[in-house]
């Protein structure tokens, strides 16, 4: 039996080692986590902030700002400020940092505070917004890291044009991340229509600066895929 069972375990790790059979079985577990959104990412709290984000995708957001140490975050899209609300947090831990967190409603009542983060209303593809980043950078300094999140409407036009307003804002050695990238196919939603995905390819044509950290996506299932960017100069 051991024998037996020795065989089966290093039969397993050969067949999961290998990256295309990965590929399919992260990819099927993503379509699960996806389409049974309202007991996985649509019921997904920190400290009883809700955060439409995958579990994942926060612990290598926690692990990029414990060794980036933005000065600033800009954040596109914030929703009910529970992702804003988790990076203060970790903030709060490492001793440094706002997040700059930017949508086009008004902030609703039962949105979390904390000194860490500033609530800007207005459209993230606006010149009005983007200079009031560069202002509230400015006036801090302005010389260290920045990152940007973009997490708003995900057709492709909208994210390019963030893209097009903040990846200047970001700081050699940091992250412009993309999220959900995952739609129109990428393996889910594939009615969605272009989105971050086509965004992101569409960027990188024009943009030589940026590089796809695929690092960033070790745990395989994430919805951001192709979505870290990281700045190299």
């Amino acid at each position: 039996m051991k024998v037996i069972n020795k065989l089966r375990q290093s039969m397993a790790k050969r067949f999961y080692r290998n990256p295309l059979i990965a590929r399919i079985v992260a990819n099927q577990y993503h379509r699960s986590f996806y389409y049974r959104k309202e007991k996985t990412w649509q019921d997904t709290h920190w400290f009883g902030a809700p955060l439409l984000k995958c579990p994942l995708d926060l612990w290598v957001y926690q692990e990029l700002l414990y060794r980036i140490k933005p000065d600033f975050i800009i954040e596109c899209g914030t929703n009910r400020g529970g992702s804003a609300y988790f990076m203060a947090n970790i903030m709060d831990l490492i001793g440094h940092g706002r997040i700059i967190t930017i949508d086009i409603e008004d902030v609703k009542a039962d949105n979390p505070t904390h000194e860490r983060v500033d609530y800007l209303i207005g459209s993230s593809t606006s010149q009005e917004i983007a200079d009031q980043v560069k202002s509230i950078i400015s006036d801090a300094g302005g010389d260290g890291p920045v990152m940007a999140i973009l997490d708003s409407d995900h057709s492709r036009d909208h994210v390019l044009g963030e893209m097009n307003a903040f990846h200047e804002m970001v700081t050699p050695g940091s992250y412009l991340i993309v999220e959900d990238t995952n739609l129109n196919g990428h393996p889910v939603n594939p009615a969605h229509g272009p989105g971050p995905m086509e965004a992101v390819f569409d960027f990188l044509k024009t943009n030589d600066s940026y590089e796809i950290d695929h690092t960033q996506t070790k745990y395989l299932m994430t919805c951001n895929p192709n979505g870290y960017l990281k700045r190299l100069r």
